[in-house]
């Protein structure tokens, strides 16, 4: 799996609250992933720095994992472990009072990806099924869809769409969605923070992902639409490509 990772400020933004990477283990395993930080004044990029810090800290500590159970315990409690460190440091630092961040990570090993996210960065999977968000936002806007009272095309234009309802490290405690996939040649992953999804429609970051043979050069023109509309948010993501292939329509045929 390789893959390749870009943030930016925006537009309008005076500072990056946005954080996150690509990390190998020892055996060559691999992490990505994007974290969104939030809070009054540098509160948010603390949070999102620290949670990036403490988990590729600890990833490059883990050995081989033998079944992909035991990578989502490992996640899990790694979350634990960093919503801890994050909320008892807002408890310590007045500055840092009610900070938080979504996070979102990826987990490649042998053919398995293990999904784990808070908040409202999203993963998408691009394969020969077609392209679709495998993380669900935990945001108010996504929960009134899920309840009927939003409809889908309302969401997008809602005044409160970029409230979370889960976030790392604002409460004592806090649940990780985590499920586990398998990726096949060719695939191709996209992390990212609602900076870019604000802006383009998920049939948008299709177009631009098919068009583009390179990660890199997908990336920068996905983050310079964005900025081209607005640029409000910072703007980050991450492209995974399963051994540098890229599914192409007809491939299957």
């Amino acid at each position: 799996m390789k893959g390749t990772f870009l943030t930016d400020r925006g537009k309008v933004r005076s500072h990056n609250e946005d954080a996150g990477g690509i990390y190998y283990n020892s055996h060559n395993h691999m992490l990505a992933v994007i974290a969104d930080g939030m809070g009054g004044h540098q509160a948010g990029d603390v949070a999102s720095q620290m949670a990036i810090s403490l988990l590729q800290e600890k990833w490059e500590k883990t050995s081989a994992f033998d079944k992909p159970e035991k990578i989502e315990e490992w996640l899990r409690a790694t979350m634990d472990e960093i919503n801890e460190k994050l909320f008892l440091h807002a408890q310590e630092n007045k500055e840092c009072e009610g900070m938080g961040t979504t996070i979102v990570v990826t987990i490649y090993v042998d053919d398995f990806l293990t999904v784990g996210h808070i908040g409202d960065s999203r993963c998408y999977l691009l394969n020969q099924d077609g392209f679709k968000q495998i993380t669900e936002d935990h945001s108010l806007v996504n929960a009134l869809v899920r309840s009927g009272q939003l409809s889908k095309e309302d969401a997008v234009h809602h005044p409160r769409k970029n409230v979370v309802l889960r976030a790392l490290g604002s409460e004592a405690e806090v649940d990780t969605d985590i499920k586990t996939i398998t990726v096949e040649e060719g695939d191709i992953l996209l992390l990212c923070s609602d900076g870019l999804t604000d802006k383009l429609l998920d049939e948008e970051l299709l177009e631009i992902i098919k068009q583009n043979e390179d990660l890199e050069k997908a990336s920068k023109e996905l983050v310079q639409l964005a900025n081209n509309r607005g640029g409000e948010d910072n703007i980050s993501l991450i492209l995974l490509s399963k051994n540098g292939g890229f599914w192409k329509e007809g491939d299957s045929e």
